[in-house]
């Protein structure tokens, strides 16, 4: 199997089981439903489940009992993204090439299923907890998710963003803000996934070490994309950190640089996975066609 073969399987697998997560059903409710479905099955990547899979496969783990953890990550990515494109945050129009949640129902819905979609995250890892045969490693593994996405993660990078616009911030700030805001989300699937492999320390941290690298390789990508993507392909507005005076890559290094930062953190991360050998082949294709993305 190829790697757009085993990359389709992957996102096959995921948007099944997200899809049966949520039901809409002929509630007084059901408006809320709808709004979390609308998101969560938009479309995307899959990139941070599709990491916990792939990692779960390298290591001969058992898929059934990652995807829910995967998935959970998904769920978390999303209602993080409802809430960005808020007016009160960074006022988007579009994501995924469709209007924004918020614009199709209400401000108020909107945060409502990001709150929804981010309690069904710790829901669907509880149940998978109670039902593991390893409840230790379940736990744990959920605990690195629970960090990721709150004040010691995603949040935290999120506040740095707000807090650093209209300002030409220093490159440490802003290497902590991408390592929150975006890479700790990338690490978590990741992370999570050696942990319910039962993988050795060391194999978790050379992990570690290829999530952290491909974390910063996709934000200094999707500064890049702001700058010279095409719209279309994107679904969403390009020139947005420029619009909101945002510090990135581009605006602190240029562009020219930025790409061979990016091509330089790339190499770090596929390097990091040199002692699994050809067991890591899809990851290192993963990384490499991160590098190209055009979306």
């Amino acid at each position: 199997m190829d790697f757009k073969q085993q990359l389709d399987k992957y996102v096959d697998k995921i948007n099944e089981y997200l899809d049966r997560c949520i039901t809409e059903k002929e509630l007084p409710e059901k408006p809320l439903y709808s709004a979390m479905k609308y998101s969560i099955m938009a479309g995307g990547k899959r990139l941070r489940p599709v990491l916990s899979l792939a990692v779960c496969d390298m290591l001969d783990g058992n898929v059934e009992e990652v995807l829910p953890f995967a998935c959970a990550v998904e769920m978390i990515h999303t209602y993080s993204l409802i809430h960005d494109d808020l007016p009160a945050m960074d006022n988007d129009d579009f994501r995924r090439g469709r209007p924004t949640n918020h614009k199709v129902y209400g401000e108020a819905l909107a945060i409502l299923a990001g709150d929804g979609l981010l309690n069904l995250a710790f829901e669907t890892m509880l149940e998978s907890i109670i039902k593991s045969g390893d409840k230790e490693q379940a736990a744990r593994a959920a605990g690195v998710i629970a960090t990721a996405s709150g004040s010691k993660g995603m949040i935290s990078g999120q506040v740095i963003d707000l807090e650093s616009e209209g300002k030409q911030v220093d490159t440490d700030i802003l290497n902590r803000m991408h390592r929150f805001k975006t890479g700790a989300l990338i690490k978590a699937p990741v992370v999570s996934a050696a942990i319910l492999c039962k993988a050795e320390a060391d194999d978790i941290e050379k992990l570690d070490s290829f999530a952290e690298n491909l974390g910063l390789a996709f934000q200094i990508k999707d500064d890049i994309l702001d700058v010279e993507g095409n719209t279309e392909k994107l679904g969403k507005k390009v020139g947005s950190d420029a619009d909101n005076n945002k510090s990135t890559y581009v605006s602190l290094y240029g562009l020219e640089r930025s790409k061979e930062i990016l091509s330089d953190v790339t190499k770090k991360a596929i390097a990091s996975l040199e002692k699994f050998g050809e067991k890591a082949v899809f990851l290192k294709s993963l990384a490499d066609y991160l590098l190209v993305r055009e979306n």
